[in-house]
């Protein structure tokens, strides 16, 4: 349950993450894959200065990596956040979500979305509030 109202601009960044969640979802590969190349070419020195802090098998590597990476967790913990309330959406608001944030190019104003939905411009808002109300509450930014 919101405690809130949410800020403009959470609202908006949340928005915004929206928008992005398919390229979000790219560059979350792309990180995993500089990581596990990187750590690859990573030399096996045993014995040095890092020696007590970092594992010693390619494998525990990679993964101590993969873990302590920040923005890599940030954005997989906001990706599962939008893919967590997208899947318990009704079809009307998933096709919702398709329409106003995944389609590209987005042609469609707010009004073209509500006849597609065959509801209301005040519906649709409604709607719009309540996922990023949800997301919001998922990964606790309210």
């Amino acid at each position: 349950m919101i405690l809130g109202k949410l800020r403009r601009g959470t609202f908006k960044h949340i928005e915004a993450e929206l928008y992005d969640y398919h390229e979000t979802i790219k560059r979350i590969k792309e990180r995993k894959e500089e990581i596990l190349f990187s750590s690859s070419s990573v030399d096996d020195n045993k014995g040095g200065a890092n020696s007590a802090r970092v594992p010693n098998s390619p494998t525990e590597r990679i993964a101590t990596m993969l873990v302590m990476d920040k923005r890599l967790r940030e954005l997989e913990r906001i990706t599962e956040a939008i893919e967590a309330v997208y899947q318990s959406l009704d079809v009307e608001r998933k096709k919702l979500i398709r329409l106003k944030y995944w389609t590209k190019p987005q042609t469609l104003t707010w009004e073209g979305i509500a006849l597609k939905l065959n509801v209301s411009r005040a519906t649709v808002f409604r709607w719009r509030e309540e996922v990023v109300n949800a997301i919001a509450e998922k990964l606790g930014w309210y």
